[in-house]
């Protein structure tokens, strides 16, 4: 039986540009995103989960091996009861719009990427590297004015982003690993935009990473009252080192 609900938010960008050096020998060849977890590319279950989630258009934004990227989404098959005809995946090389990764790297990139693809639509914001909940990622679907930042409550907050809130829901502003404590509510790198993330976008300028930060750019919209935070509530697995794969495994497997 399938749900009356209309989703609003349709389009997806998923940053999966990066190679993932912590990866190590894994991802010497192909992106992080495309190491094998059961027998699928990690990158499936994510793409997975947004269809069920009912989000209709994935732009990928990718970077290292764009090849292999192109052969994962020819090839890539989805869940049970979705038609390939009832979803698009689009791939966007970051590498060819801004330049070698020396020359302009971080998370608000591929923001900067897909400006003419997304025009003035509401749109979801990913790492190619996390896993969310269908549910959490249906939560994201807020068609309204606002952005939105995703909170999860975490035991030790000081390895995260940590959101403060301004009342009403509104983010005020996100403390990076702080080192007293000042909340244990934490960016878990899940967002919905407007097309305000554009313009911001361009304003800011490297962090002392020497990146380029989308929270830089969501706190210069938080001092303008546009970013509201949306409290998840299931789970948020990232896809960062080795050890990764094993817990990723025991949790598709049932085995959190």
């Amino acid at each position: 039986m399938h749900s009356t609900w209309v989703m609003a938010v349709k389009k997806v960008v998923i940053a999966a540009a990066g190679q993932g050096t912590r990866m190590l020998e894994l991802s010497k060849d192909k992106s992080k995103h495309l190491i094998e977890v059961n027998n699928r590319p990690f990158l499936a279950y994510l793409i997975d989960s947004l269809l069920l989630a009912q989000y209709k258009e994935i732009i990928l934004v990718v970077g290292f091996k764009v090849e292999l990227m192109n052969d994962f989404v020819e090839s890539y098959l989805p869940p049970k009861g979705i038609s390939k005809d009832d979803f698009k995946v689009s791939l966007v090389n970051q590498c060819d719009i801004l330049g070698p990764k020396e020359k302009e790297y971080g998370t608000a990139c591929p923001i900067k990427c897909v400006k003419d693809i997304v025009g003035d639509e509401n749109f979801l914001y990913v790492y190619g590297d996390n896993l969310f909940s269908v549910e959490d990622l249906k939560s994201m679907n807020i068609d309204d004015e606002f952005c939105y930042i995703a909170g999860l409550k975490q035991e030790h907050p000081e390895k995260y982003g940590v959101l403060i809130e301004d009342g009403d829901d509104f983010l005020e502003k996100i403390i990076e690993k702080p080192t007293e404590f000042v909340g244990n509510l934490v960016n878990a790198g899940l967002y919905k935009f407007t097309k305000d993330i554009f313009e911001k976008v361009l304003k800011i300028e490297k962090s002392v990473r020497g990146e380029y930060e989308v929270t830089d750019a969501i706190s210069l919209l938080a001092k303008e009252k546009k970013v509201k935070i949306k409290k998840i509530k299931d789970c948020w697995h990232d896809f960062g080192n080795p050890n990764d794969i094993q817990k990723i495994s025991k949790f598709l497997n049932g085995n959190t």
